[in-house]
């Protein structure tokens, strides 16, 4: 019985990182589909100016949603682990924040628009257009807070669907109206589209919890935690902003502008591909997480479980990844953007530290931790601006993938001796054979893109990708019955 007990766990967590994790997939597949017709239609300049007009609208966002979208799904997943009353509570307070930052956001981009198109723009007057992009911000608060509802109600077909839906309607809205009104259709666009995701997401969330808001005062205070720990997120994003702005700005004033560019592509390369499994972390396991956070050994079998499945499913990528870039660049770029070959390869060694972080990085997001969690995103973000400048000017790119990889390291150590200490987490045994057989293989497989060539480069990378695919599904077998799962899929079964 408690083996079918552990079965179910890892199943779900399996099934749920492969389901957002394909979405994540989709997601950047149509996105690279619209990005192709958004440049025939609109050429460089528009997309220029679009891209502008998204990324300040972003920022004005994050910067005035006080992190709610992330931090109300730890309380909402408590309320609804106890199956009580307070959940309807709790859902009120975060539609009656969510209302506040979408207004306060929507009139702070209203009074702010001619700084903003200042900052923005060395060229004509777009006020106005910020003024009418102004409700974006608002609709995107909102947006986020029924997110989250849906996050910590563990409705997660609901959300798989949102998500599925969001990506085509991006196409299906956006495109048809830049067709016929060109750049001047940019405005139009980003409004109706949001527009319709937050409809969408709308019509999810109040299947399940009629619409209703509160101003009373006390109403108001229960939401002060919540708030706490989402401003905590916001500084901690603004941080991890402004780090990533400084290194921009220190390759174009000691370098160049290409090189930017091709610092960017890297980052991009490396971040997007992993975000393929770790999508699934802040929809489906933060929420479990913060139902649980102040269950130390529960914690700890929460976190363990989900390193487990991430760790074996990203690790035959990571392979994969390193042996195939030298086809991969030129495939999705061009051959110009080759010298980022040796940045990614040494970068990609990293993300199998964030495989077994990220999980337990989020466990200061679930117990409302907000200081915890400031702290460990300073101690990535300041290491990683110094090292890249000290080690640029010797070795290039490829210095730059060795910064990353040297603060991953650093991270990993400091966030689990902090963990430890703070929450009296630990990582489990399997966690750490399971490194140890996976790790050893990508750092092989690197070697290998370092010393060998033509066909000999070709069969050790492939072994090696069949030596880490063999070890992952093998693990899986035994953890999930995997191959009993898929039996019943195929017959038609389920594995519910």
């Amino acid at each position: 019985m408690e083996n079918k007990s552990k079965q179910s766990a890892y199943q779900h967590v399996l099934k749920y990182t492969s389901i957002f994790g394909g979405i994540q997939g989709l997601n950047i597949l149509v996105s690279i589909v619209r990005t192709k017709l958004v440049a025939v239609i609109l050429g460089p300049d528009g997309m220029g100016l679009m891209s502008l007009f998204s990324s300040t609208i972003k920022f004005v966002s994050d910067s005035t949603n006080l992190g709610i979208g992330t931090s109300a799904v730890r309380d909402m997943s408590e309320a609804f682990e106890k199956n009580d009353t307070k959940v309807d509570e709790t859902v009120m307070t975060v539609r009656t924040w969510s209302f506040l930052t979408a207004l306060a956001g929507t009139l702070l981009c209203i009074v702010l628009s001619p700084l903003l198109n200042r900052f923005t723009f060395s060229w004509g007057d777009h006020i106005l257009h910020f003024i009418l992009l102004s409700p974006v911000v608002g609709m995107t608060a909102i947006t986020s807070g029924e997110l989250s509802i849906l996050k910590g109600a563990r409705k997660l077909k609901s959300l798989a669907k949102v998500s599925i839906y969001g990506v085509f309607l991006s196409v299906l809205i956006s495109i048809p109206i830049l067709y016929l009104m060109g750049q001047r259709g940019i405005i139009p666009s980003l409004l109706l589209l949001t527009f319709v995701q937050m409809l969408l997401v709308i019509g999810y969330s109040i299947r399940l919890y009629p619409y209703r808001l509160s101003f009373k005062k006390s109403s108001i205070n229960k939401g002060m935690s919540m708030v706490r720990l989402g401003v905590a997120f916001v500084i901690a994003g603004v941080m991890g902003s402004g780090a990533d702005f400084i290194i921009r700005s220190y390759l174009n004033y000691t370098d160049s502008l290409d090189a930017v560019g091709l610092y960017n592509a890297g980052y991009m390369m490396t971040m997007v591909y992993a975000g393929m499994v770790f999508s699934a972390m802040e929809t489906d396991f933060f929420p479990r997480l913060s139902a649980v956070n102040k269950d130390v050994a529960a914690s700890n079998l929460t976190i363990n479980r989900q390193i487990e499945v991430s760790l074996l499913i990203l690790s035959p990528m990571l392979v994969a990844l390193i042996i195939a870039l030298p086809i991969i660049i030129p495939l999705l770029y061009s051959g110009k953007f080759m010298p980022v070959l040796d940045m990614v390869q040494i970068a990609t060694l990293a993300l199998y530290l964030r495989a077994v972080n990220l999980p337990v990085q989020y466990l200061s997001l679930a117990k409302g931790d907000s200081l915890s969690y400031m702290f460990l995103e300073v101690i990535y973000d300041v290491p990683i601006v110094l090292l890249i400048i000290l080690l640029y000017g010797d070795y290039g790119l490829k210095g730059i993938g060795f910064a990353l990889l040297i603060c991953s390291i650093v991270d990993f150590a400091v966030t689990i001796i902090y963990t430890h200490r703070k929450y009296h987490f630990n990582l489990s045994r399997q966690v750490i054979s399971y490194m140890m057989l996976q790790i050893p293989i990508g750092i092989a497989v690197y070697i290998v893109t370092q010393t060998l060539q033509g066909w000999s480069y070709w069969t050790m990378g492939g072994l090696l990708l069949v030596a880490s695919t063999g070890i992952s599904l093998q693990i899986l077998q035994q953890k999930t019955a995997l191959w009993n799962s898929l039996k019943r899929k195929f017959k038609g079964g389920s594995d519910e």
